[in-house]
């Protein structure tokens, strides 16, 4: 008896803001909600460690187009750290290095994280996914080896302390992209000198996205048809921090065909729209010419 045929794929086109549960990868949780909208073409914004929980923005059809204007975006986040035990990954998933008694005061806790406020230079752990010679730190790692890595250049813009009780402390940090907040957990715990790694970590926020606005998977599933699909932010969600060009119907049609428009308007990057209906990416130069960058197939189809 042959199975059933699985319907075909449908064009969806969107921004599911998902709240990743603990302990799914981030792929995993692309493949069940891509299961879920049986879209044809979707793909993340960037992972999250099946240790961390909070916002992962996963992007459907012609929002796939923009999912990387969101790499390079600050993020923040809620992290609990465990004083007094190290781990060969900073994390909780690790083996223990070492452990050792915590004497801390919190003011030497506040006084750790000031340390650690503003430009900071922090060397990437040894469990990431950044590759040297083409193949990701975590396979070196895993076979024992340590390779030279350099320290990067990152901006934490803000650390608040959430709670402290002893040996555990939670704190919210807002920071810039390739931020590892595994390493600053390590780092705080270095300098309190009883070492630390990371037990938790929620990430709260993406550029203007907010952990708000998401839903977990279990609400996701409950849904059917047009209440799930309006569980989806729109493509240009993903550009929300750019400025908006309204343009007449003949400078659309133009800017679709790939063709410039003068446009009135600081130079940089912009998001065009017609009769509200966002055509794609583009960028204005300093003569006042607008030219696409990426476009949304089928805009033309719903100007008509």
């Amino acid at each position: 008896m042959n199975a059933p045929r699985r319907p075909p794929r449908r064009n969806v086109d969107g921004v599911l803001l998902l709240d990743k549960p603990l302990g799914m990868t981030s792929n995993a949780a692309l493949q069940v909600a891509r299961r879920l909208y049986n879209a044809a073409k979707a793909g993340h914004t960037g992972t999250l460690d099946p240790l961390a929980t909070g916002l992962l923005p996963l992007c459907f059809g012609e929002a796939t187009k923009f999912a990387g204007e969101l790499l390079d975006a600050d993020k923040a986040y809620d992290a609990v750290i465990q004083l007094g035990v190290t781990t060969d990954t900073a994390d909780a998933e690790g083996q223990v290095l070492r452990t050792r008694p915590v004497n801390v005061m919190p003011q030497q806790v506040g006084e750790a994280l000031q340390k650690y406020t503003g430009e900071i230079m922090q060397v990437p752990p040894m469990y990431s996914a950044l590759k040297r010679d083409g193949k990701p730190l975590y396979e070196y790692a895993r076979q024992g080896i340590e390779v030279e890595r350099a320290a990067r250049r990152v901006v934490i813009h803000k650390i608040l302390l959430l709670s402290f009780s002893g040996d555990r402390l939670s704190i919210s940090v807002d920071c810039s992209k390739g931020t590892y907040i595994r390493t600053l957990a390590e780092d705080i715990g270095e300098m309190l000198g009883c070492g630390a790694h990371l037990v938790a970590l929620r990430r709260t926020r993406i550029g203007r996205l907010q952990l708000q606005q998401c839903v977990g998977l279990a609400e996701v599933e409950a849904c059917c048809g047009e209440q799930r699909d309006a569980l989806l932010a729109p493509p240009d969600a993903l550009l929300d921090g750019l400025p908006g060009a309204e343009l007449q119907a003949a400078d659309a049609a133009r800017l679709m065909h790939g063709q410039p428009v003068q446009w009135n308007g600081q130079p940089g990057r912009w998001r065009a729209y017609s009769s509200g209906v966002f055509l794609g990416l583009c960028e204005l130069d300093d003569t006042g010419w607008l030219a696409p960058r990426r476009l949304v197939a089928g805009a033309p189809d719903l100007l008509k």
